[in-house]
């Protein structure tokens, strides 16, 4: 009894949110933002980047004054119509924390424009990591307020579509007093975050005893299911199958087999591509690859299962076993579970980044087995409420064209949902 009580007490602090925070745009954006005032007869930009953990590791350790060269280079400021020359001449630099154990950066750099004695037409383009995903926010003048109070409070109105503004015009007023100050101390080290309470915080525990290894395996297990029941992963796609096809419960079960393969593979795989090959390969751009990836696969397996339930509709079909569907083949079992674990979840690649930074490689390889274990037994789970549905409705009195009917419309949800993917995906490949 003392045992259980214990357990369900680790388990009770693993699942409470701990003394992290994750970034609240997500874990790979890069977020800037720009303020062109006036002062002292001279244009200023105070620049602030702030990029999230896995940009943060990958950057490695940063050299302010480098970084501040190069922001100053991509910040394009023209007045009156000619380009004007931005130098960087003071710059603040915080490293807050982040999920997981890992860090996110903060860095404030002023740059001194030149002098203006009239007003100018100004012209400002922020060309700095033009392509990566996240907020981007330009504002002229020294009152003008920020919708994010300068990347330190993002507005959760906004989570799901950040601030997209990489260029502005307007005019430019002499003005005087002092230049712009940048953020000291503490305030640059605490940003808005959100609390890291879920997966990714399992891995910073700072006593690994083999009790708090069990409790953080059954906690990773746990957010892997809660994490099959957001939206994603294909749920929608593996019952609709399931249905259309012969499925059984161990078809169910394989799907959920396949799925947490594919899932566990694609965050090792990833985590290859952000380690090795990051000045070749953005990770965030994969995703919407893999996306477009997924999409294609789920029209070809609708396809197929429309086509093949088409054949035994045909006239000639006249055996009561040829209106019973065909069973699921290997080859469209797997693609199936492909499609629902190809796209890792950014959680589990933090997990994994974490663990190499923490010297805990092994730890974090068995939380991203377990998470990926609890993401396949929800989607198995969904799988046989499917089957065993079906079951019951051929044994229920609703024989007749509603139960025939049944793998014809799965077969049309599976394509409406692989042509909706795809649909998504497309916009965002480049």
């Amino acid at each position: 009894m003392k045992r259980a009580a214990l357990v369900l007490a680790l388990l009770a602090a693993l699942a409470a949110p701990v003394a992290a925070s994750a970034h609240p745009l997500g874990n790979f954006t890069i977020n800037r933002f720009s303020r062109i005032e006036s002062a002292g007869h001279r244009a200023y930009v105070l620049y602030v980047l702030d990029m999230a953990e896995i940009p943060t590791y990958q950057a490695g350790t940063i050299d302010a004054g480098a970084y501040a060269e190069r922001l100053a280079a991509g910040a394009r400021l023209q007045l009156d119509g000619r380009r004007v020359t931005l130098v960087p001449v003071a710059n603040a630099l915080a490293h807050p924390k982040g999920a997981g154990g890992l860090h996110t950066t903060r860095l404030e750099v002023l740059l001194r424009g030149p002098k203006i004695d009239h007003t100018a037409r100004l012209a400002y383009a922020d060309t700095n990591y033009a392509g990566r995903i996240g907020w981007q926010e330009i504002v002229v003048g020294e009152q003008t307020r920020s919708e994010s109070n300068e990347l330190r409070a993002y507005p959760k109105n906004l989570l799901q579509s950040p601030l997209d503004v990489s260029s502005v015009t307007g005019e430019l007023h002499p003005a005087g007093g002092s230049p712009p100050k940048l953020t000291t101390g503490k305030a640059l080290q605490a940003p808005d975050r959100i609390a890291d309470a879920g997966f990714s915080s399992l891995i910073g525990r700072e006593h690994l005893s083999a009790l708090v290894i069990l409790a953080s395996l059954a906690a990773a297990f746990f957010w892997g299911m809660a994490h099959a029941l957001s939206p994603g992963h294909g749920k929608t796609i593996v019952a609709a199958y399931l249905v259309g096809r012969r499925g059984t419960p161990w078809h169910a079960a394989a799907l959920g087999a396949i799925v947490t393969a594919t899932h566990t593979i694609g965050v090792f795989a990833l985590g290859l591509v952000t380690l090795a090959l990051s000045q070749f390969i953005v990770p965030d751009q994969l995703y919407p690859w893999l996306n477009l990836a997924s999409g294609v696969l789920v029209v070809a397996i609708g396809a197929t299962v429309f086509r093949s339930r088409f054949r035994q509709r045909r006239p000639h079909a006249h055996d009561h076993h040829h209106h019973d569907h065909e069973a699921p083949s290997r080859g469209s079992l797997l693609a199936v579970g492909i499609s629902g674990g190809l796209l890792p979840c950014p959680s589990a690649l933090v997990v994994l980044l974490a663990a190499i930074s923490l010297h805990r490689v092994a730890f974090g390889m068995l939380l991203i087995v377990g998470f990926s274990a609890g993401l396949a037994l929800s989607i198995t789970g969904i799988g046989l409420v499917a089957v065993f549905a079906k079951q019951i409705f051929k044994r229920a009195s609703f024989e007749g064209r509603l139960v025939r009917l049944l793998p014809a419309a799965s077969a049309l949800v599976i394509l409406a949902a692989g042509l909706a993917m795809t649909a998504r995906a497309l916009p965002k490949v480049s």
